[in-house]
């Protein structure tokens, strides 16, 4: 199954995103909610997902400034 915003349609992208995090609802202090935030661009099909995963993973490794842990939640 591909993952391209172009094969996909909002409601699946959304449940692949939901499937790939976990219960959203029931995680601890909003550490989930922050993930599905992170990715709310590709379920808007306005950005891939691995343009989403680079760009996260570029700031971890470089220690650019991203978002600020809060707990087990992010906040801006």
């Amino acid at each position: 199954m591909s993952l391209l915003i172009i094969d996909t349609t909002r409601e699946e992208r959304e449940k692949i995103v939901a499937e790939s995090i976990g219960n959203i609802e029931g995680s601890c202090d909003g550490c989930a909610a922050g993930l599905a935030e992170m990715y709310q661009d590709y379920i808007d099909g306005k950005r891939e997902i691995r343009d989403i995963n680079m760009e996260f993973r570029a700031r971890f490794v470089s220690g650019d400034e991203g978002p600020d842990k809060s707990s087990c939640g992010y906040t801006r």
